[in-house]
């Protein structure tokens, strides 16, 4: 396999990466503790030892909020809406890690808290507002604040994702990465008609296949690059877990009404069990 992604972006990427190891690790004896005993663990693994060629990344699962930021003064309606989870991801995650037996790797802390696809210390990492809603807990933090969120909760997810890519690749196995959204029917006033998108940047090969199969359904509006595009800018789990392996890889991003129920998560989950098996066997032909 060819790795797609330019030298200067990976240096760029890892040293970022790699400075923000090294600096929290050598001040984590010195720096306040974001997450209690007994708090939910940063990095949830679903069948690590999964038989498939599928590892399957939700980067936004959970909406869950370390206690020490007291709800980040939202109110349980914000929390419960889309500026803080991807509604429905990890209900058709975990499905659809049963039926690929895929090993599955999810966040379940809030992107309010620290977003866990972007590059720490970019515009978007931590927000002070999302749509219409202002983040007042996240308003003029502190370095170590900072720090502490990326060290107790973006790093122990990437970490364990990097782990699990390592070893298979230590191992020869090939892999699939799929990272999986959600989004909102509308955003601040304009409709999204799509039913899926399928997200892609250098690397087309798995996307296009998806995106030929999905189409064969002429019910089911099918976006391609929308209603979100990847970018080096705006992502950070396929540049730097798919691109820069120069593995297969795609984002999905799924309307949020159409998962909201276990009924709608099961139906996704089915469908892309089938059109990704199929989508890679058809890459692999072409080979």
């Amino acid at each position: 396999m060819h790795t797609v992604t330019p030298d200067a972006f990976v240096s760029l990427n890892a040293n970022a990466a790699a400075q923000m190891k090294t600096s929290t690790e050598a001040q984590a004896a010195d720096a306040m503790q974001l997450l209690a005993a007994g708090e939910q663990p940063a990095v949830l693994i679903e069948r690590p030892d999964a038989g498939s060629d599928f590892v399957l990344a939700c980067d936004h699962a959970g909406r869950d909020i370390p206690r020490m930021l007291d709800s980040l003064g939202l109110s349980e309606t914000e929390l419960s809406s889309h500026i803080a989870w991807d509604i429905g991801t990890a209900g058709v995650a975990r499905r659809l890690s049963e039926r690929l037996d895929a090993t599955l790797v999810l966040q379940p802390y809030s992107r309010l808290v620290i977003d866990c696809n972007r590059t720490p210390g970019s515009p978007e990492s931590i927000v002070d507002r999302s749509e219409w809603t202002q983040i007042g807990r996240n308003e003029d933090l502190s370095e170590a604040e900072i720090e502490a969120r990326g060290r107790e909760i973006f790093q122990p997810y990437h970490d364990a994702l990097r782990e699990i890519l390592d070893a298979r690749q230590r191992q020869r196995r090939k892999t699939v990465l799929i990272s999986i959204h959600s989004f909102t029917p509308s955003y601040r006033g304009a409709a999204r008609p799509w039913h899926i998108g399928v997200m892609y940047h250098r690397d087309a090969r798995l996307a296009t296949e998806l995106l030929r199969l999905l189409r064969r359904d002429e019910r089911l509006p099918v976006g391609d690059n929308e209603p979100y595009s990847i970018s080096d800018e705006t992502d950070y789990t396929i540049p730097i877990h798919g691109e820069a392996r120069g593995i297969p890889h795609l984002a999905l991003e799924i309307r949020q009404d159409l998962i909201a129920d276990e009924a709608g998560q099961s139906t996704w989950a089915g469908r892309l069990a089938k059109l990704l098996k199929q989508a890679v066997e058809s890459l692999d032909a072409k080979a």
